[in-house]
């Protein structure tokens, strides 16, 4: 193959480039063909942690038998895509081959530049205070227009020789053009005391916006809760039934079974100068098992022929005495080829997909014939994929039970594959012949702990009757059950879910209500006339992103009603939280936005406050920036915003009241002729300044 250098200004869509195995960063969006890299995507998502691309997967073939013509999609296929700005870490390639992606957008049609697009034209704020000052600039200049005429022709009557410029002082007195400047004083003080708290702004005039915020929205990961996940446990299932939860999943009781396998082997964790690099989740739960991961070398993947095998084994203090030799002066290639019989190969990852919700891997124990896959993600996704008389009977309360309590709970699963599968049919198979008839393994019990300065902050919004709503990814009982925790919704307080199905099978679209803590006892149906009574301050609606996205294509008459006494939404996908802050703005409320940066980006943006707690480059999206990583800048936010308003509404009052009075004093003075006006005009125009910088 011929390769020959060029500027990155002349790369066009279709083009074939070359990802430098020393990494590089991104020049336009381009999809993987060969291949695999590592990137750091945080300028555009705010995630610090480097993700996993892969090559595209070959187009699944039809009924027929033909191969379909798939259609590229950067949403649908960015688990392959590189963007442009990004930073590729490292790649990985194949012997004898390079990595290669073709170029899909350049310029202002890449990621970045949508971004770079959203930053030079932002939404204009529409601010009542600006409205009514242009409103009242124009009265100004009306009753100028009076008074311009009015001395013109008492000037005709008297003299004629200074009309004109006399004249024309009435419309530089009346309508004052230090006002703009005026107006900013209070802007301006305000910025220098929220740079001291470390909160910084690209757009200073929403702070006057932050003296009338009354609703805030949260994200939950990383801003109400802890950004990291901790082990709570695990409980495992065999035969159909729930063992007892254990704490511990490195136990050497528990080495050789399929869970701590699962656990040890599904994950896109990788090694990046010697250190494990990856999602936090999967590097928790990867850590309980103690387990080790080992890469392959470049010269063990060419026997492999196109397969880059990752490898991960049991610690040897977990392998069984039988297993370590007892002599002192075993080397360590012994010791490593003693316990080569315990380690397992990764030959093929489907990555986690946020629509699916889940991911899987196909693996190869050494010195097996046969291959194994293990199945992660969503409890109910998983349970819905495995035979049923592997899931238990009381999953649904187990389940139920952990979510009510604020756990983050992950079903693991298992099949054991075809012994026709080899190493080349497995890398072109469809993830949904291998994700079926799975066995059930069992529930991995994350924990998300609560910030120690979140419940106060909350409770100083919720006297200052400032309306809180958690938008967040995660399960919606866990979502409620932090919300109840952090006191957005107070423990006498009722939660009623909305749960919106969409036309099927002829029957048209539909909503079930039921109580949070009852979810087999149906609330209420819509409409009824017992819900104007029901629904008041004591009850909190709740919906997916699922039913948010139902309602507002078949329910569009609900959807402010349902909105005002919303609190929380969960699994919300990006596009939909910038729906919802949206909505919530049709319904006359000034909306601020406080997300770690993560997926937060375009509710950020579309907000009239945008809080970001990240510090990274997808900060420059957002019009505020905390350098403190709490919520406890969004009350210092909008107390600097009230003070900043007030001062604008003074200054404003004090600036037309000046001007209407001077304007009346000089129009009385030409009445009367007198010698003294331009001096007076001065000695007011003097004195009123003088009494607003002190």
């Amino acid at each position: 193959i011929k390769t020959e250098e060029a500027l990155s200004t002349d790369l066009v869509p279709g083009d074939v480039i070359v990802i430098p195995s020393n990494g590089t960063i991104m020049p336009c969006d381009a999809v993987l063909i060969c291949g695999t890299c590592i990137v750091n995507e945080s300028m555009l998502t705010g995630e610090s942690v480097p993700v996993t691309k892969t090559d595209l997967p070959n187009p699944q073939q039809d009924k027929k038998g033909g191969h379909g013509d798939a259609i590229y999609s950067t949403e649908e296929h960015k688990r392959h895509t590189l963007f442009c700005g990004t930073n590729v870490i490292q790649t990985r390639y194949y012997t004898g081959e390079m990595v290669k992606a073709v170029v899909v957008q350049t310029g202002f049609s890449t990621a970045k530049g949508q971004l770079i697009r959203s930053i030079l034209y932002p939404k204009p704020t529409d601010f009542k205070l600006y409205r009514d000052a242009y409103l009242f600039l124009l009265c100004l200049v009306a009753v100028a227009s009076v008074v311009f005429v009015y001395s013109l022709v008492m000037k005709i009557i008297n003299q004629v020789k200074e009309i004109i410029v006399k004249s024309l002082d009435i419309i530089t007195i009346t309508v004052p053009p230090a006002l703009p400047a005026a107006m900013t004083a209070g802007i301006v003080y305000a910025q220098r005391r929220l740079r001291k708290v470390g909160i910084f702004s690209i757009s200073p005039q929403r702070i006057n916006i932050c003296g009338q915020l009354n609703l805030v929205c949260f994200d939950k990961t990383g801003t109400l809760t802890e950004d990291g996940l901790d082990m709570w446990g695990i409980q495992r299932v065999e035969d159909g039934r729930f063992h007892h939860s254990e704490e511990k999943a490195d136990d050497k009781s528990l080495f050789t079974t399929k869970f701590v396998s699962c656990m040890a082997t599904c994950h896109s964790l990788t090694k990046i100068e010697g250190q494990l690099s990856g999602d936090p989740l999967d590097l928790k739960m990867f850590e309980a098992t103690g387990w080790i991961l080992v890469e392959a070398t470049e010269e063990e993947t060419a026997h492999h022929d196109r397969i880059e095998l990752t490898y991960v084994k049991p610690p040897n203090q977990l392998l069984p005495p039988s297993v370590i030799s007892p002599e002192q002066d075993m080397e360590l290639s012994e010791l490593y080829e003693l316990s080569a019989s315990y380690m397992i190969g990764i030959v093929r990852q489907f990555s986690f997909s946020s629509a699916l919700q889940r991911m899987s891997v196909v693996v190869r124990q050494i010195g097996e014939r046969r291959m194994d896959a293990y199945l992660k993600g969503a409890p109910e996704v998983v349970a819905s994929l495995c035979k049923k008389e592997t899931v238990p009977e009381d999953f649904a309360e187990v389940l139920e039970d952990y979510t009510k309590q604020g756990f983050r709970v992950i079903a693991l699963a298992h099949r054991r594959l075809e012994s026709k599968l080899t190493f080349h049919k497995v890398q072109n198979i469809n993830r949904d012949q291998i994700e079926k008839n799975m066995d059930f393994l069992g529930l991995i019990i994350m924990q998300n702990k609560l910030k120690t300065e979140t419940p106060g902050v909350l409770e100083d919004l919720r006297h200052a009757n400032i309306r809180t709503v958690m938008v967040t990814g995660d399960n919606m009982l866990t979502a409620i059950s932090v919300a109840r925790d952090c006191g957005m919704i107070q423990p006498q307080d009722r939660v009623i879910i909305a749960d919106a199905l969409p036309p099927k099978d002829g029957q048209t679209a539909k909503i079930n209500w039921h109580y949070a803590d009852k979810p087999s006892q149906c609330a209420i149906y819509w409409p009824d006339p017992v819900t104007v009574v029901l629904i008041q301050e004591q009850y909190h609606f709740a919906m997916s992103g699922k039913s948010f996205s139902v309602i507002i294509e078949h329910f569009q008459d609900l959807l402010q009603k349902l909105v005002l006494h919303g609190t929380v939404f969960a699994r919300m996908a990006p596009d939909q939280k910038t729906q919802l802050v949206e909505t919530l703005e049709s319904v006359d409320y000034f909306v601020g936005m406080c997300g770690d940066g993560a997926n937060d980006c375009g509710a950020l943006k579309r907000a009239h406050a945008g809080i970001s707690l990240s510090e990274l480059e997808a900060s420059v999206a957002s019009p505020f920036t905390s350098t403190t990583p709490s919520i406890t800048c969004v009350p210092n936010l909008i107390r600097e915003g009230r003070a900043a308003l007030i001062t604008s509404f003074c200054v404003f009052k004090f600036m037309a009241l000046y001007s209407i009075i001077q304007c009346l004093s000089v129009a009385l003075l030409y009445s009367v002729s007198s010698p003294f006006i331009y001096r007076t005009t001065y000695y007011s125009s003097l004195s009123s300044w003088s009494l607003y910088i002190a």
